[in-house]
């Protein structure tokens, strides 16, 4: 092997192509040929001969040279190596770097007219130097791809959790629409039974006229019979019973019963049908003006099956995702507004800390933030359960008559107004005046609990719901 990697350049040309050996195969002769060039030789001559001697090889496929293999490919590492050492127009040795055209050159080079002006530094210097600066881009390129897994990470944890939103929401719609469903099954048989109802007892009372009627029946006809008997009897006998024959002819003969409402109401079970089970439905249908969007939600807050409740909670596994806020216990309802008024009433009547009211949509979400105007929020709340404050810039205390447990919000969008009522007794706790300029969301945050306690919920209060038709 050590005599191998000292061969000449003579030594390691193969004697086909002239060139240094590719993959050298050795011959029974003990010539040395590259594959490639001795299968075309062989394919070109039709025939399995060596192309240096002409001797014929066995028709066994040629070993490779192993070792002459390697020496050839040291060989072509070094030219290799020493060509990019060596400045290919002056073949000179490569000392200096050129900061200006960003390569190495050779003191010839530096001193040719190209790069005589510019900027350049023995090679040891420009390497350690620009190891420095790549080192830096790679920390820069670490940074991303830490950054990329992370995300990477996040969107697979995202993923995932879609999955389960959607599970419990089709668990939430086939609940919903299976209480729906008992409803009208329960409706339905309460329908069925009236009518069966009805039709038992008007059956009842045909069964009984009939009754009568066959009974009657019978009367006229035993009579029609004894009267047409007596018409065939012989004239003595005849007039002999005469007087009983006309007595029983001229009874009392009275017109049938004229039977009313003895038909099934069908208009009253089936006429309007749907319209009177839609209407009955609305006992059992809430209607609220906004709901709440758990996209937005802190991870510890939980809501009612409808998103109309808000509470405290233990941490959950939620994704980060842009529209969640973090920075404060806290939801924003699931619509916004840019134009028009709007109202909603929330019962804050068991908390103790709660905060309500509006903020716009480009409010910061995941960095800690005050609750006031300037921040993009216009709320009012309850602190420790005793003081109420207008979060103004500085807050604002209020002072109320009575604590109130049901508070309506009311937005003007277009006068940049947001007003908070006492539902109670319809008294002003607080007004804001200020300019909207873009989307403007309910705001809700219903406060920490203690560990072991549980905090009370913010519920927002449902409309009346009637029936009408004009």
């Amino acid at each position: 092997m050590a005599a191998m990697t000292s061969l000449s350049e003579e030594a390691l040309i193969c004697p086909q192509c002239c060139e240094i050996y590719c993959l050298p195969v050795l011959l029974q002769c003990s010539h040395n040929i590259c594959r490639v060039c001795l299968q075309k030789f062989w394919e070109w001559k039709g025939c399995r001969e060596c192309p240096v001697c002409r001797t014929v090889s066995v028709p066994a496929r040629p070993p490779i040279n192993l070792a002459l293999k390697i020496a050839a490919e040291e060989y072509q590492a070094q030219r290799t190596s020493r060509d990019q050492e060596v400045c290919l127009l002056h073949n000179e040795k490569l000392k200096l770097f050129c900061h200006n055209d960003q390569e190495p050159i050779c003191l010839v080079c530096h001193t040719s007219k190209q790069h005589k002006v510019h900027e350049c530094c023995p090679v040891e210097e420009a390497t350690q130097q620009k190891k420095t600066e790549i080192s830096t881009m790679l920390e820069s390129l670490r940074k991303n791809l830490r950054i990329l897994n992370k995300t990477k990470e996040h969107w697979e944890e995202t993923k995932n959790y879609i999955q389960i939103q959607a599970y419990e929401s089709e668990k939430a719609i086939k609940e919903e629409f299976e209480e729906l469903h008992q409803f009208l099954r329960e409706e339905e048989n309460t329908r069925l039974t009236v009518l069966k109802q009805e039709e038992e007892i008007k059956t009842q009372v045909m069964c009984e006229k009939l009754e009568s009627i066959k009974d009657q029946i019978q009367t006229f006809a035993s009579t029609v019979s004894d009267v047409e008997a007596a018409l065939r009897a012989k004239d003595l006998p005849f007039l002999q019973d005469y007087k009983q024959t006309k007595k029983r002819v001229k009874c009392n003969i009275c017109d049938p019963e004229l039977i009313r409402d003895i038909l099934i109401h069908s208009a009253k079970h089936v006429g309007l049908l749907k319209f009177g089970v839609w209407k009955k439905m609305a006992n059992i249908v809430k209607c609220v003006p906004i709901t709440l969007d758990p996209n937005t939600a802190q991870s510890n807050l939980k809501f009612s099956a409808e998103f109309t409740c808000v509470q405290y909670s233990s941490k959950q596994l939620l994704p980060n995702n842009p529209e969640r806020c973090t920075s404060r216990v806290c939801v924003l309802g699931a619509t916004g507004y840019t134009s028009g008024k709007h109202s909603w009433t929330v019962e804050v009547a068991r908390g103790k800390d709660w905060y309500i009211g509006v903020a716009r949509e480009s409010i910061k979400r995941k960095n800690a933030v005050f609750l006031n105007p300037a921040e993009g929020f216009w709320v009012i709340g309850l602190c420790n359960g005793d003081s109420f404050w207008a979060q103004t810039s500085p807050r604002t205390k209020l002072v109320l008559k009575q604590k109130p447990e049901k508070i309506t919000v009311k937005l003007d969008y277009d006068k940049g107004k947001v007003v908070f009522i006492n539902a109670a007794d319809l008294t002003t706790i607080h007004t804001f005046c200020d300019r909207f300029t873009e989307r403007i969301f309910p705001y809700f945050s219903p406060g920490l609990y203690k560990e072991g306690k549980h905090s009370s919920p913010l519920t927002i209060c449902p409309l009346n719901i009637k029936v009408d038709v004009e």
